[in-house]
């Protein structure tokens, strides 16, 4: 298991060397796929609102089922097979996907099947590549680099998430379902040239092809239970998934219905999240994260939860905005500091599987607090619900830092004590 430098003896950090250029040129075309993405299922989610709530709900149940299901056997596979042929498999089964989705949506339009039909395939293929994208910087850049690599990573995303649904809005406009699809097989076109081109610093060893499939995710889970950094750090991750997710996405809207704010208001706090999320990353890509890493991820969730304290007590708009900006700039401080903790914690044999793991834990709290937040905001208010968001997340911000096993950790190559 990889060491993230605890050592005894203060030694001086290791000079500031540029990120590998492999790295880079995965990460340009990555981000490019998930503008893609992102514009696709803009258009997906818009296609199917025409059918109804039922329908559309479907869709994102077709998406969302294959891939809570299927996440183990992801990252068992991605160990077993490597990370980067997964890639290339999943972005060749993608191409091809997205591509005939162009014809069937120009033949006979959008019906709900054919919807549903691709949203399955589309959950099938993310259980198989996430955990094996998630993996790929640990096998690209060395670990002194990993949590500035896997901040600028967080950056790229967010800025092609804010870039993807409005670039959504204009194919949908301009060329309907067929064209967003046009375009997002473009993107896998893209990343699929990334892959063919990229090679890993240095081949991870694979779990052993005799060890069975259900044996290798048995084997994962014991890792993530027994290791005691692991086991707290994807406890917090769970927290932090059910505490600060929800909050803005299916409470914000809630909140500004409430206080009769408007549809533009409602955008402006998403907004104000992602613009905090941005900063907080491209911060740690400029200046790395905290030495003691454990506790600057704990931290993290100790401003989210002051971020969302304020957004329960919001009068107005702009108190609420300001307010999303501070849950947004904790919560990206919290995933520059967990993502390289987790990452660089992982045995070489189970990058993938960890990954799903990481995957899943956020996937399934979040299917439960959605619920939860929900029916609470029902009864009690949406400011009450915010109200326990915060409380939840400076929670489990108090025991991070309690915890003996993230608090004492320290990043590769910090000074002891620093």
């Amino acid at each position: 298991m990889t060491s993230l430098g605890t050592a005894e003896t203060a030694v001086p950090a290791p000079p500031r060397t540029a990120l590998p250029r492999s790295y880079l040129c995965w990460l340009a075309g990555t981000r490019v796929s998930l503008a893609g993405d992102a514009a696709l299922h803009f258009a997906l989610g818009w296609a199917a609102s025409a059918h109804g709530g039922r329908t559309a709900a479907l869709v994102l149940t077709a998406i969302t089922l294959p891939r809570t299901v299927l996440l183990l056997p992801g990252g068992a596979v991605g160990d077993r097979f490597g990370a980067r042929r997964v890639m290339i498999t999943g972005d060749v089964a993608m191409l091809t996907t997205v591509l005939a989705l162009a014809v069937a949506a120009r033949l006979w339009g959008t019906p709900p099947w054919l919807l549903i039909g691709f949203a399955v395939v589309v959950g099938t293929v993310d259980a198989f590549y996430l955990p094996a994208t998630g993996s790929m910087p640990r096998r690209l850049v060395s670990e002194e680099q990993l949590p500035r690599a896997l901040a600028l990573q967080q950056a790229g995303g967010q800025v092609a998430a804010l870039l993807g649904a409005p670039l959504g809005a204009v194919l949908v406009a301009v060329a309907d379902l067929s064209g967003a699809a046009l375009v997002d097989a473009v993107s896998f076109a893209a990343v699929l040239a990334v892959m063919v081109w990229v090679r890993p610093r240095a081949e991870a060893e694979r779990s052993p092809r005799s060890e069975s499939l259900l044996a290798g995710i048995a084997d994962g889970v014991r890792i993530a239970a027994t290791d005691s950094v692991l086991r707290a750090a994807l406890l917090l991750t769970a927290a932090a998934a059910a505490g600060l997710l929800p909050a803005v996405a299916l409470l914000g809207p809630l909140l500004a219905r409430a206080g009769d704010w408007g549809p533009g208001s409602a955008g402006l706090v998403a907004a104000g999240q992602g613009a905090g999320i941005l900063l907080a990353a491209l911060s740690a890509a400029r200046l790395g994260p905290m030495r003691r890493i454990g506790v600057g991820a704990s931290l993290g969730l100790g401003l989210a939860a002051a971020g969302l304290a304020g957004l329960a007590a919001a009068a107005v708009p702009g108190a609420a905005v300001a307010a999303a900006g501070v849950v947004g700039a904790g919560s990206g401080m919290f995933a520059c500091h967990i993502g390289p903790l987790v990452l660089a914690g992982a045995p070489d044999t189970h990058l993938s599987r960890i990954q799903s793991l990481l995957t899943l834990v956020q996937s399934l709290a979040l299917v439960v607090a959605n619920n939860v937040l929900g029916w609470f905001a029902h009864a009690a208010g949406a400011r009450s619900a915010i109200a326990l968001c915060a409380v939840l997340g400076g929670a489990a911000g108090i025991a991070g830092l309690a915890s003996s096993s993230l608090r004492g950790l320290h990043k590769a190559g910090s000074q002891d004590g620093s």
